[in-house]
């Protein structure tokens, strides 16, 4: 989710939001744009990108108008701008104009940094908009939607829409509004299955959780599905790895409470859970041939084989025969 400075008002003479992820940027942006309406139905939005500002653009943007009305004007990708109206604009946030608010998108880093450290010495109100490129993060952005919309999810229905969604926020924040607008109560896991079965099936953790609870023919079937949907082999390797691990780690963690072994794994108390009911057929010697079977595979679809697929194909069967390494002892 977006994070936000102290001075979070929306009509603050100047809003900075920094970072990379659009939906963010999208939303700090209609967040100004619908307070200032709220104040003043006529409200005059400008959006403007950088090849549209032009030295002098701004000045004439920002002068007062004959009928007083507010305006917003929105300059997205400010890291891109010339140095000429970046030298318009540091001139602007040092004397903003009253009934205007000046919205400043910028994508962070090296890049137009003067800029950027000129906002924020100004007083500029920031808006952080990172790119969520951790799953933990994604997580978080979920159990956010479902907090701000009213509504109670289970950390499990949580965790299984990121898993059949992707890292894509926005299709999330839809699939959010979607789950809230059609389901009363509490939303759990079964729900989440019920509308995204397709897309769960296609997940590479849906591959992973049936390699590892040894169900051969179940974790082939949903590894070519999720080849035939476009899913990428190294997503798959990378569940296969996440999975196996969280086994290892487990079977070799002192007995305690699901919330203790929460902390010294570094797992939610819920995957916990989860992984205690997948590991009752592992034996350490089953993890260590799956953990080499991911390496081979791992290398299989880097460049290393000829046959990404077959690859996967393998290794899936050999993790799902070491599940059940303890039956057969």
């Amino acid at each position: 989710m977006a994070r936000k400075n102290a001075s979070d008002d929306p009509l603050a003479p100047v809003t900075l939001a920094v970072g990379q992820e659009e939906l963010l940027l999208d939303r700090a942006v209609r967040e100004v744009v619908a307070a200032a309406k709220a104040t003043d139905a006529d409200t005059d939005v400008r959006d403007l990108t950088p090849d549209q500002l032009q030295p002098g653009t701004l000045a004439e943007l920002v002068s007062p108008s004959l009928f007083a009305e507010r305006k917003v004007v929105v300059v997205r990708n400010a890291q891109d701008l010339s140095a000429d109206t970046v030298k318009d604009v540091k001139a602007y946030l040092s004397s903003p104009a009253e009934e205007i608010t000046l919205v400043l998108l910028h994508a962070g880093g090296a890049k137009g940094k003067g800029l950027l450290d000129a906002a924020r010495k100004a007083g500029a109100r920031e808006v952080a908009c990172p790119k969520m490129t951790k799953p933990a993060d994604r997580l978080a952005f979920v159990r956010n939607e479902f907090r701000t919309a009213g509504r109670s999810a289970t950390p499990e229905a949580c965790q299984a829409l990121v898993d059949a969604i992707g890292s894509d926020l926005r299709e999330l924040a839809s699939a959010v509004t979607q789950l809230v607008a059609d389901v009363e109560g509490t939303i759990d896991e079964a729900v989440v299955g019920r509308y995204y079965t397709g897309r769960a099936e296609a997940s590479s953790f849906t591959v992973a959780d049936r390699a590892v609870e040894g169900r051969t023919a179940e974790a082939l079937e949903a590894l070519r599905w999720s080849l035939s949907t476009g899913v990428a082999p190294v997503l798959l390797t990378s569940a296969l790895a996440q999975g196996v691990r969280a086994i290892g780690k487990l079977s070799s963690a002192r007995g305690g409470r699901p919330a203790d072994l929460a902390r010294e794994l570094g797992m939610p108390p819920w995957k916990i859970d989860r992984v205690r009911q997948q590991m009752r057929g592992w034996t350490p010697d089953g993890v260590s041939v799956a953990l080499r079977a991911v390496a081979e595979a791992d290398a299989g679809v880097k460049g290393g084989g000829d046959d990404p697929e077959y690859a996967l194909e393998k290794a899936v069967v050999t993790i799902a025969r070491a599940a059940r390494s303890r039956g057969r002892a």
